[in-house]
């Protein structure tokens, strides 16, 4: 649950940031007429994010066991591909996110404007797709259903409600820290997805070594016990460990939080504050710290 309200929070509050930048231009620029057009883009953008993960779920009935497997497997990795994506795209390019949706913008608002629902459902619809196959993945990895999707629906709304208070004002976060902070969570995360990918196209067949074990601390740390359960839920902990799944999470793991942490140094700012990025609205300024 843990692990997938992080997930939730993360994506949505990206996904309501880009609204807030989307609603306060256009309302700057006076074309409160295309408003309805972004909450269109908007909500397709929610029914393909929802139907994605409907597929994802229901779509596998009947198959083998072999073919249940290979499609977790590869699923998974696609997940841990998506998002570690998705944490250095906010780190490398987040400090102009305000102004290339403005000038997406403004080339949507020429002729009849219906192009702006394009703009809105491609930029939500992006993380979207990102949150319901990562959370799939999650979910299929922990082997539970309800928690893991309690968590996610939380963070999502937290998300929501945090973008709000952004938008009209009552509040300010430092979210150059949050994206850093959670960045470096999710790459854990990923790591274990990544791992639980391995292990299902090993039982599938696709990939050896099912049965060669690097460590088995079961009697040590027990499957159902309360922490094997939250340090499966939270990095997919395995008390039992091939040595493949092993090598493929330090394989990840070393270069991407070496990168990670390099970039996120070379971004650093130089003064005491984050930079801002500055959202004027017809009432009032909304002011965010992005990353950069």
């Amino acid at each position: 649950m843990l692990a997938n309200y992080l997930i939730g929070l993360r994506e949505g509050l990206e996904a309501a940031l880009i609204v807030t930048i989307l609603v306060a231009y256009v309302v700057k620029i006076g074309r409160r007429d295309v408003l309805p057009r972004i909450w269109a883009g908007v909500g397709l953008a929610v029914v393909l994010a929802l139907g994605i993960g409907a597929l994802l779920t229901f779509g596998t009935y009947g198959l083998s066991f072999t073919a249940q497997e290979a499609i977790g497997g590869v699923l998974s990795i696609v997940a841990t591909g998506l998002v570690t994506w998705m944490v250095f795209w906010m780190l490398s390019t987040a400090r102009d996110l305000s102004g290339h949706l403005r000038g997406s913008i403004d080339r949507s608002l020429v002729g009849s404007g219906l192009s702006i629902v394009v703009v809105a459902f491609v930029a939500v619809g992006r993380e979207g797709i990102e949150t319901a196959l990562f959370i799939w993945a999650a979910v299929q990895a922990t082997g539970a259903t309800t928690m893991p999707l309690i968590g996610a629906s939380l963070g999502i709304v937290t998300a929501a409600g945090l973008g709000w208070m952004i938008y009209v004002g009552m509040l300010r976060i430092n979210l150059s820290r949050f994206f850093l902070w959670t960045g470096g969570i999710l790459l854990l995360v990923a790591a274990g997805v990544l791992s639980y990918g391995v292990h299902d196209l090993q039982e599938a067949g696709f990939l050896p070594g099912l049965n060669s074990l690097a460590f088995n601390v079961s009697a040590v740390i027990p499957p159902d016990s309360w922490y094997g359960t939250l340090l499966k839920g939270t990095l997919n902990f395995s008390p039992a460990t091939t040595w493949l799944e092993l090598f493929v999470r330090v394989a990840y793991l070393a270069p991407a939080l070496t990168l990670f942490i390099a970039t996120s140094r070379r971004g650093r700012p130089t003064g005491s504050d984050a930079v801002a990025t500055t959202i004027t609205t017809e009432r009032e300024t909304v002011t965010a710290a992005l990353p950069h």
